[in-house]
């Protein structure tokens, strides 16, 4: 028998549920455990690929010159230069927000859309493109302002490039 899938789950659990060795028993359980449980991770996985593909549909349906979700906040680092070089030139065909004034969003579409297709890092400044049947594409420019930070604007014009090219500017 193979032990490679148990010697992975045994390194992920490692110290966690104890430093020793896992025992026939403890396979058995976690087998168990996993069939158990794996309708119900299934139902959510399903759920929550509808709740996309929901989010996708009145997307395409209700922005109809507004493809474009931008997100960013009032960080010194970039705040400026995107407020200057980068909204002037999409604005018309943008919903933007500001991660710095999150405390005041309402559930709207917008918010959803950011909370399901934005991630949970590198999430701001971000540019998410919606066209009707192509799959959403993101520009993620926190990477690159770190490199801005420290006076190399490559990274951060080569993304802006690629976003402006996508959109048709």
């Amino acid at each position: 028998m193979d032990d490679r899938p148990w010697s992975i789950v045994q390194e992920l659990l490692m110290g966690i549920i104890s430093p020793k060795k896992l025992t026939t028993a403890s396979k058995a359980f976690i087998t168990l455990l996993l069939i158990i449980f794996s309708p119900i991770l299934i139902i959510a996985v399903f759920l929550y690929l509808l709740w996309g593909a929901i989010l996708y549909i009145v997307i395409w349906l209700t922005w109809q010159k507004q493809r474009v979700l931008f997100v960013y906040s009032d960080s010194p680092v970039w705040k400026d230069y995107i407020e200057r070089e980068i909204l002037p030139y999409i604005q018309d065909r943008t919903v933007i927000l500001n991660w710095s004034e999150r405390r005041n969003w309402k559930n709207s579409l917008a918010v959803l859309a950011f909370r399901y297709f934005g991630g949970y890092r590198n999430f701001n400044p971000i540019a998410i493109v919606f066209r009707p049947f192509h799959f959403m594409k993101t520009y993620r420019f926190f990477e690159a302002f770190k490199e801005f930070k420290h006076g190399n604007p490559k990274e951060v014009d080569q993304i802006k490039k690629e976003l402006f090219d996508y959109i048709g500017i």
